[in-house]
């Protein structure tokens, strides 16, 4: 028997920090909800409008796997591994934090704002040395299809990280339809309406809409409207 859960895009926490206007889907910062820990190893999923010019100082993490995906404009990154990075739209960033590592992230142009989603995945390995990978994708492979975007595995598509995971971008034209086969046993998947609207197993879903699915093999994907999505397939017990 399938379990669902809906997140509609108005229950989400949100923080207008005036440089940070930030939406989460789940806790975060000073934003708690019991029901809204995670889903399965998600534990964030922050949906972020960073002002022309600012950013995010130097902040440590560990024993996280901490994935960046431009929307629009750039994202310049730093960390203590040495790593200096611009990432753009089209573009996605995996940070590996393991047994520790620093970064700061800021919107490097002075006259537009910078949209993005960081996710955070727990990883099946502890305190593994950190890493850093970046990718540019080719949004060609997403028209009417499931991009591959992450996986764990470093010679398959997209990017890859310590989990069971893989996650899909899509950019459907309207009635366009696909079924997506989860990958693992035991997995569910975490599907985020980026816009448009559009119909997983039956749910009708909107614009930053979240919606978990588990317990389940695969399922049915309806775009009601153009519409774009992520689909994150993760491990519900890790």
């Amino acid at each position: 028997m399938k379990n669902t859960v809906l997140h509609k895009a108005d229950t989400r926490g949100h923080a207008d920090h005036g440089w940070l206007n930030a939406y989460h889907s789940f806790s975060f910062a000073s934003w708690y909800n019991p029901e809204r820990v995670q889903f399965g190893a998600l534990r964030v999923l922050n949906d972020d409008t960073v002002a022309a010019g600012m950013g995010f100082g130097t902040h440590p993490h560990d024993n996280m796997e901490i994935i960046t995906i431009p929307l629009e404009g750039d994202l310049a990154h730093k960390d203590s591994m040495g790593n200096t990075e611009t990432i753009k739209s089209g573009d996605v960033q995996v940070m590996s934090a393991g047994t520790g590592v620093k970064h700061s992230e800021f919107n490097p142009n002075a006259d537009h704002r910078t949209k993005l989603l960081q996710i955070w995945v727990y990883p099946n390995k502890q305190n593994v040395d950190p890493r850093y990978q970046q990718i540019t994708l080719n949004p060609e492979d997403r028209k009417n299809k499931l991009q591959q975007i992450l996986s764990p595995n470093a010679e398959d598509n997209g990017v890859w990280i310590h989990q069971d995971a893989w996650f899909h971008l899509g950019k459907f034209d309207q009635d366009v339809t696909a079924t997506y086969n989860l990958k693992k046993e035991g997995n569910g998947v975490y599907a985020f309406i980026l816009s448009g609207k559009l119909n997983i197993a039956g749910q009708e879903l909107e614009t930053r809409d979240g919606f978990g699915i588990w317990n389940i093999n695969s399922f049915d994907i309806k775009a009601s409207t153009d519409a774009e999505f992520l689909l994150m397939e993760i491990p519900m017990e890790y």
